[in-house]
């Protein structure tokens, strides 16, 4: 786990950093509710599970996203991890990319929809913690973090892993923009996490990626993000 203050704005906040499925029953509010505090995703076809949280606040909501969008964050909830070494590994091959590609294909052409070059906005964050890390605590910061950045909205993947033996680890977001991407970081609890960095980490870096997917998503490409 780490927390989802995934941008540059958001750590220079702190000193010295770097930066329905239709049922028998009816669905009320109260109902919604129920399921969310027991971590059961929304069964509302507009809302996706797009990271390790599944309670209604961290939930995608589909409505705010244009076509595209939709396709890719649908898309990736099917982003696996292929291999064991990611906390160090280039980024490009730590994840089924193609896989994806080729679904944000399908889905295009399902849904009879042209596909026209776009980027996304890819934020990694590589970390190493010290023994002395209470993982819990981190973890309510990473919670809260994400709820934020979801509420902002853009937020369309969060993924994390475990520690390696030396501590290592890798987050990554993606996001609709860098716009997206700086509002949703710019809340009290990405303050929070921001400020606590220094003394759960002892080393971390930031990659800011572009995942160009270009015109009939036949081809795309993840190079470094440059203004």
């Amino acid at each position: 786990m780490a927390i989802s203050v995934l941008t540059p704005q958001a750590l220079n906040q702190a000193p010295d950093m770097l930066a329905n499925h239709k049922t028998g029953f009816q669905v009320t509010t109260s109902t919604i509710d129920e399921l969310s505090e027991k971590g059961i995703a929304d069964r509302d076809e507009d809302f996706i599970v797009v990271s390790p949280y599944e309670e209604r606040p961290h939930l995608l909501d589909l409505k705010t996203l244009d076509i595209a969008n939709q396709i890719l964050a649908r898309a990736l909830t099917s982003l696996n991890c292929l291999r064991e070494d990611y906390a160090t590994a280039p980024y490009v091959e730590i994840f089924n990319w193609p896989e994806i590609v080729d679904e944000i294909r399908r889905r295009a052409s399902a849904s009879n929809f042209q596909w026209k070059e776009t980027s996304f906005f890819v934020v990694v964050f590589r970390s190493q913690i010290p023994p002395t890390t209470v993982y819990a605590d981190l973890g309510t910061l990473d919670k809260a973090a994400h709820a934020e950045g979801t509420k902002s909205g853009g937020f369309l993947k969060y993924w994390f892993g475990s520690p390696d033996e030396n501590g290592r680890n890798l987050a990554t977001c993606v996001w609709r923009s860098t716009h997206d991407a700086r509002i949703g970081s710019m809340g009290e609890a990405h303050r929070k996490a921001a400020g606590a960095a220094r003394k759960l980490y002892t080393e971390w870096e930031i990659e800011r990626l572009r995942f160009r997917i270009k015109d009939g998503a036949n081809e795309w490409e993840i190079v470094e993000w440059v203004d």
